[in-house]
């Protein structure tokens, strides 16, 4: 059980609380690398509560910085993005992107402010086609970006999604853990007796209540979500946590292949950014869609969101047209009498109504965890006092300046043989996996 106080620090993520203390020192993604042009408009971004501006200068490199300019805290948004900096369109002062004052045209005693007012900047880096900046201590020499397979495609390779969500970021991070929900959430009304089983997926269908395996590792924490399968043979559904927020999730077909991963970035205490990032489909992996024995697709789960338009507002990026106030698109026909358990198309918009359902933040003294939720408990836990470690004693989790360790984290479905202990199979496996990339590296 976790308690009222712990629940604030958990969900609470602005400068001084601590969970947001805790999330600042590590990079975090803010926007596509698309999103910002040279010399186009500035985007407002709003990151762990903080009114922020985002913008790529002439010589293409990326700013991300308050949004208010240091001489009267008008906002930058409304500034001219040109010849290598931000101009204020209240007095004309003039910054670069690491926010150093480039011009002050309307003092009349040049000399009397020479090295100008800096503007609060933060540093960034780009990698997989996001843009990734660093909210922490070390701003003069930050730490490694984390080595995560799925951000370290080169250019575009990844297919990324972002989707706003109406929800603190915990709750929405927890569906990623949960494992049990997706026999019942997603794929409740799906009649199993008529699956293709020649797909191994299928066990998550048919067997709704796998034997759920946690451990804590370098980079947080992992799953294995045990099904019986073949006769001889278990499914094994593989996710890892990653500090901060980030869950490589078995989205992306087995695990040989997957490289997929969420990040669950706050917005503020109450609305949330996925991060939807898949390399598999670039590399020939991803999942294959359920079928049935007729070959005929199991409906309802695969379908793409649909985005409002975007606006310039705090939230007004990446908004999904259909939301609390038409009920998420709910059919109440195909939820009583067809293959739906929910009567909500996509498994994303399906998580989204349940995660919003809740409330801006879950009050979680009123849960009753049962053995299914371990990965959620363990993972609660190994956050918070990971943050109180931060916050009393300054160490933070090895894994901050040891990016190597993200190599070790994949999200994934395999069957073994019945009777194989899960996480030495998966160390075994990953180690191959490992060795068979520096073989290959090794022959080019």
């Amino acid at each position: 059980m976790i308690t009222a106080e712990e629940n604030v620090d958990l969900c609470r993520v602005g400068r001084g609380t601590l969970m947001g203390e805790f999330f600042r020192q590590f990079w975090t993604p803010v926007c596509l690398s698309s999103e910002l042009v040279a010399d186009g408009d500035p985007v407002r971004l709003m990151i762990l509560g903080e009114k922020l501006i985002g913008f790529r200068d002439s010589d293409g490199r990326v700013g991300v910085m308050d949004h208010r300019c240091p001489h009267r805290c008008a906002s930058l948004f409304f500034g001219r993005n040109e010849l290598g900096g931000i101009r204020c369109a209240y007095h004309g002062w003039k910054f670069d992107v690491n926010g150093k004052c480039l011009d002050q045209p309307n003092l009349e005693d040049k000399n009397k402010y020479p090295a100008g007012t800096p503007a609060y900047a933060y540093k960034t880096c780009e990698s997989g086609g996001l843009v990734f900046a660093y909210f922490g201590e070390r701003q003069d020499a930050p730490p490694p970006l984390p080595e995560i397979e799925a951000i370290m495609g080169e250019g575009n390779d990844a297919n990324i999604a972002l989707t706003h969500r109406d929800c603190n970021y915990m709750q929405a991070l927890e569906g990623d853990v949960d494992t049990s929900h997706l026999g019942f959430l997603h794929a409740g009304g799906i009649d199993g007796d008529r699956l293709d089983l020649s797909d191994p997926e299928v066990f998550t269908v048919t067997e709704k209540s796998p034997k759920i395996n946690v451990t804590t590792t370098d980079f947080g924490t992992m799953y294995s979500a045990q099904r019986d399968a073949y006769e001889g043979q278990e499914h094994q559904r593989y996710a890892c946590y990653l500090f901060p927020f980030w869950v490589t999730y078995p989205g992306g077909g087995g695990l040989e292949v997957s490289k997929t991963v969420n990040a669950w970035v706050p917005i503020d205490d109450h609305s949330t950014m996925i991060f939807n990032i898949d390399l598999s489909r670039a590399e020939g992996g991803g999942k294959k869609s359920l079928k049935y024995t007729d070959g005929t697709p199991v409906s309802g789960l695969a379908r793409p969101l649909e985005y409002l338009p975007t606006t310039t507002d705090w939230k007004g990026r990446w908004r999904p047209v259909k939301d609390e106030t038409n009920d998420y698109g709910i059919d109440r026909e195909w939820q009583r009498n067809g293959d739906s358990y929910t009567g909500i198309v996509g498994v994303p918009l399906q998580d989204q109504a349940i995660q919003e359902s809740m409330g801006p933040v879950v009050d979680r003294t009123m849960e009753h965890l049962a053995a299914s939720d371990r990965m959620v408990i363990l993972t609660r836990r190994v956050m918070l006092d990971a943050a109180i470690e931060w916050r009393d004693e300054k160490k933070l989790p090895d894994f901050v300046d040891h990016p190597e360790y993200a190599r070790e984290a994949r999200g994934g479905d395999i069957l073994v043989p019945k009777g194989t202990d899960w996480l030495e199979f998966y160390e075994e496996k990953m180690a191959a996996i490992k060795a068979g990339k520096q073989k290959q590296s090794a022959a080019e």
